[in-house]
């Protein structure tokens, strides 16, 4: 068994609230600089700068986990991994086309850029990514079978943009393995009030939205293999 660092929230500059220094080759140059083994970058409703992360991720021997953090349709925030790129991929495009469409205004949200594997901005994304799409909470877990990936509720301690904080509860029906949280110490509160996270893989990542926000080598992720599927097996508990 290997022990990985990892920091699996991530934003680019892609997620109009993130800094425009954080660009896939910045994101996993610090990342290698502060030796995490495995890093996800999950941008609002997008996947598009995945294929550039990962690109520089090789080149720097860091493990990149193919990422989004979707809103669904109760403005709950969840992070979507998935086993490949090419099911990312695909998954992005039917995202896109379930995103309330209302124009992003930069001077108000920011840009919303994507980078080329020579980390040079090649488009910007017209509607606004931070928008709620129409996939609701109960569907996503069966939808993101379909295109190879797993859900893992984000930032549960968090007051807002939780599935505890805009539902009150977490559905006793719901499927998920893993759920992220933004500091440990609040598992065991959280715990006892929501019982079904005591089955829960339990990980905490950063949410950074600029460099040095990008979590330190502080947690590890125990795993069969340094692979996409090692993580993604050991967060959904296979």
């Amino acid at each position: 068994m290997l022990h990985l660092s990892y920091d699996f929230h991530i934003h680019s500059s892609l997620s109009p609230c993130s800094n425009n220094d954080m660009t896939p080759g910045n994101i996993v140059a610090m990342a290698k600089l502060k030796k995490l083994d495995a890093i996800a970058v999950t941008d609002h409703n997008s996947c598009k700068n995945i294929p550039a992360v990962m690109s520089y991720a090789k080149q720097f021997g860091i493990l990149a986990i193919p990422g989004m953090e979707l809103t669904t349709q109760e403005e709950v925030h969840v992070l979507c991994y998935f086993y490949s790129l090419s099911a990312a991929m695909r998954f992005d495009a039917l995202v896109y086309q379930r995103l309330i469409p209302i124009a992003n205004r930069e001077e108000v949200f920011g840009e919303q850029i994507v980078y080329d594997n020579q980390d040079n901005p090649v488009e910007k994304i017209p509607n606004l990514l931070i928008n709620s799409t129409t996939i609701s909470f109960d569907e996503l877990w069966g939808l993101l079978a379909e295109y190879d990936g797993i859900m893992v509720p984000a930032h549960l301690d968090k007051t807002s943009a939780s599935i505890i904080s805009n539902l009150g509860f977490i559905p006793p029906d719901s499927k998920f393995d893993c759920a992220e949280l933004r500091h440990l110490s609040n598992l065991k509160q959280l715990q006892e009030t929501n019982p079904y996270l005591k089955s829960c893989r339990i990980i905490s990542s950063s949410d950074a939205h600029s460099l040095h926000e990008i979590r330190e080598p502080s947690y590890t992720i125990q795993v069969k293999e340094k692979s996409i599927r090692g993580v993604l097996d050991a967060l959904s508990k296979k």
